[in-house]
């Protein structure tokens, strides 16, 4: 058996049929990537019979001086439980690629190793776990677990089964925010390419033009969405004054049953009232402030990937300025029902493994762990080496800490 360059039919013939088929092990994907300063190979692991057993996009970038390193990003497509194939697979990507000075070949399969309950944080290991020590046995160097988001792709993934995703298995707080919304005249948008500039409004990030890119490349085949929620000031005004003018009706026949009862719960509902018109008379104000400027906005977006039977939230934002209309909540309810018929998976993107403590990351566990979803362990990040020496040197060098650590300035 030998490594092969692949035409791009040849890759997505073998990738549509392969069980580990991600949008990362792509022709858009790659072609994304290539915007973004890598060169990439598509290849294939052929036998005699030209018949291709294994394949992989694999990402190309300079590190060091004269140096190479590969990226196959979600890992290759091929069998890893087949050790025989694998081990071949292996030997021939050493001989393919030493030739152009790669050291080493970095994968984080699309492989599950748990699964964690967003309720309980009960963790159920499968039988994937034992790949954990199997793919070291072939020259790959497991990196370190983390819980929060050190590596290239998330460790933990929330995915919903829009089967049997329902409203009312989200968490009360989730439900409770996402009904709020519903009240302050927040509409759901099916964006197209003219919208685009409406979205990279929304995002602090520092490298804005890579949305456009990734929506250029993966709208061509009709491969992502764009999903914007818009306000109309005007319209939430009247209906915050008309519902505050009912809670004023509510609160007044409080004040007079509470006249005559002493009772812990007239006072408690007298109490919620109470709250409640005050948030109201100080929506009203923000509100009025915003209509001054304009009397729309896009308070929040979602970058959409569709690829077999999965749709992955990659990107999503909100105007944190506007954080009382919780137009994220409202954002992710929708997607979630607009895909439903779509797709069997909805993917909500990352969550970190520090499930019960306070950390950075909390609120963001939160938010997603209250939409119910089933929180999958991946196997982790894998570095197959292929030039030890080389490897050892951009280790000690702290090469390999500069490119790679994301907590590493």
């Amino acid at each position: 058996m030998h490594i092969k360059e692949l035409t791009i039919e040849e890759f997505k013939s073998f990738a549509k049929k392969s069980p580990l088929n991600n949008y990362m092990q792509s022709e858009e994907y790659a072609r994304f990537m290539g915007e973004n300063h890598f060169n990439y190979d598509y290849i294939g692991l052929v036998d005699n019979n030209g018949t291709i057993q294994a394949a992989s996009v694999i990402l190309l970038r300079k590190i060091g001086f004269n140096m190479r390193y590969g990226y196959a990003p979600k890992g290759f497509l091929i069998n890893y439980y087949d050790s025989n194939l694998v081990k071949k697979f292996v030997s021939a990507l050493k001989e393919f690629y030493l030739k152009k000075n790669v050291v080493f070949i970095k994968i984080n399969p699309e492989i599950v190793i748990s699964e964690i309950d967003s309720k309980t944080y009960e963790v159920k290991e499968n039988p994937n776990m034992r790949l954990k020590k199997g793919l070291q046995k072939f020259g790959f160097n497991k990196l370190k677990d983390n819980l929060y988001f050190e590596s290239s792709l998330p460790r933990f993934n929330a995915y919903l089964d829009l089967k049997n995703s329902r409203f009312n298995k989200y968490n009360k707080a989730n439900r409770n925010k996402i009904n709020n919304s519903k009240r302050k005249g927040l509409s759901f948008i099916e964006a197209n390419k003219d919208d685009i500039s409406e979205f990279i409004k929304l995002i602090d990030a520092d490298d804005k033009t890579n949305y456009r890119k990734l929506y250029d490349i993966f709208s061509k085949n009709d491969l992502i969405d764009l999903a914007l929620v818009k306000i109309d000031f005007e319209n939430y005004i009247k209906s915050s004054e008309k519902r505050y003018e009912e809670e004023e009706i509510k609160n007044n026949l409080y004040n007079e049953i509470l006249h005559r009862s002493h009772k812990k719960s007239d006072l408690n509902k007298k109490m919620a009232s109470d709250t409640l018109l005050v948030t109201l008379k100080n929506d009203i104000v923000k509100a009025t402030e915003n209509l001054k400027m304009d009397s729309s906005a896009i308070v929040a977006g979602a970058l959409i990937i569709k690829y077999g039977n999965r749709a992955h939230i990659i990107m999503s934002t909100y105007k944190k300025d506007l954080s009382y209309l919780n137009a994220n909540y409202f954002l992710y309810d929708q997607i979630i029902e607009h895909y439903k018929g779509k797709f069997d998976y909805l993917d909500i993107g990352g969550v970190v493994g520090d499930f019960k403590g306070d950390n950075p990351y909390s609120g963001l566990n939160r938010f997603k762990l209250g939409f119910n979803p089933n929180i999958y362990e991946y196997i982790g990040e894998f570095d197959l080496v292929l030039n030890k020496l080389n490897y050892e040197y951009l280790l000690k060098s702290g090469k390999l800490a500069q490119v790679f650590n994301k907590n590493d300035d």
